[in-house]
């Protein structure tokens, strides 16, 4: 195992690192600790092949201010608040309205902008990045001081990614934390991820208004067959619709899937091509299917160009806007409480 460290350039005369976390396979793990970045991670094809699978760049100055968050941790809320706006214990409360009058990702000051602290961690069967930061009460508008610890954990033994998050408030809160990196087995972006094959065992999505905001309303996913990821799809087949929801959001997902918890579930991405194979296992109650929709642009990832569905997202999270729709799983954190959350990331 191994742990290396790299100048990455300055934000505001602040030194930026990026840490690569390899393990004894040559399953490799790099990031920043600006914004808790996953700029890379190198996973064997079914020929034993090492490449990169997550989009990402070879520069700061590419990240720039990073509207789509490529590898980021966002939060502390993830996902859209309607207009901002938010009451917990009568007492009201504005955030930005980032996009388009609504909340989204915490904000443009939240903790994917933010330079975090970083320790890191080695023993024989595992190496870990810890990076910490902390939010002061009514910082990007929320509630509480908290410290947020975030651990990048690569076991020497099984190539795969764990992210632990852990914090609590001295008030009472909202809190929905994810990593928005975008996956892309085929190697180096050779294809886009229209031919992945994707299974949530998922049997209820949140269906969305033209503010790409839940409406509320969770639709059974036997009645909706584009969105029934239970036994395998490729996402293919919903970009090529003219279903609804799909068009309402570029042409393809931007859908929060509640998990079935009782089937201890595992989302798995497959490239057929390249033999790679991604299972995702989580404690959060949702993931949100981002398949890239507006990405395409003027610029390049290590010298691919840019293009919609490059990549797509599997942000494990509690569900967008929780807190005006009671029946969906609560994001309150109570003052005093322990939040923690983990998901693993393993290439087979």
């Amino acid at each position: 195992m191994a742990i290396t460290e790299k100048a990455f350039g300055q934000i505001d005369g602040q030194d930026i690192t990026r840490y690569t976390l390899t393990n004894d396979k040559g399953f490799q793990v790099s990031c920043l600790d600006y914004g808790c970045i996953i700029t890379e991670i190198l996973a064997p094809d079914r020929n034993g092949l090492l490449e990169n699978v997550v989009l990402g760049f070879d520069t700061l100055e590419e990240y720039g201010s990073n509207p789509h968050y490529f590898g980021a941790v966002v939060g502390r809320f993830a996902g859209r608040i309607q207009k901002g706006a938010f009451t917990i214990e009568g007492t009201d409360y504005q955030l930005a309205q980032n996009s388009d009058g609504q909340h989204l990702h915490g904000g443009p000051g939240g903790f994917h902008s933010a330079v975090w602290k970083a320790e890191l961690i080695e023993n024989e069967h595992e190496s870990i990045v810890e990076f910490t930061h902390f939010s002061p009460d009514g910082d990007e508008g929320f509630p509480g001081n908290l410290t947020m610890t975030v651990r990048y954990i690569v076991k020497n033994d099984d190539n795969q990614l764990a992210i632990s998050y852990s914090t609590n408030s001295d008030k009472t809160t909202l809190l929905n934390v994810t990593n928005h990196s975008y996956f892309n087995l085929s190697g180096d972006f050779k294809r886009t991820i229209l031919d992945h094959q994707l299974t949530i065992p998922s049997s209820q999505y949140a269906e969305l208004n033209g503010d790409m905001l839940p409406t509320g309303t969770l639709v059974p996913v036997e009645e909706d067959p584009l969105f029934d990821f239970r036994k395998g799809r490729t996402i293919r087949e919903g970009t090529d619709s003219l279903h609804p929801q799909i068009e309402l959001v570029g042409g393809g997902y931007d859908h929060p899937f509640l998990l079935d918890k009782e089937a201890q579930p595992v989302i798995e991405l497959k490239d057929e091509a390249s033999g790679r194979s991604l299972q995702v296992e989580t404690t959060e109650p949702a993931v949100v299917l981002y398949t890239a929709n507006h990405i395409g642009g003027p610029y390049s990832f290590k010298g691919v160009a840019a293009q919609n569905q490059l990549g797509l997202c599997l942000e494990t999270q509690g569900m967008p806007d929780s807190i005006h729709h009671p029946h969906f799983p609560s994001a309150i954190l109570k003052a005093g409480e322990e939040f923690e959350s983990r998901t693993v990331y393993r290439f087979v």
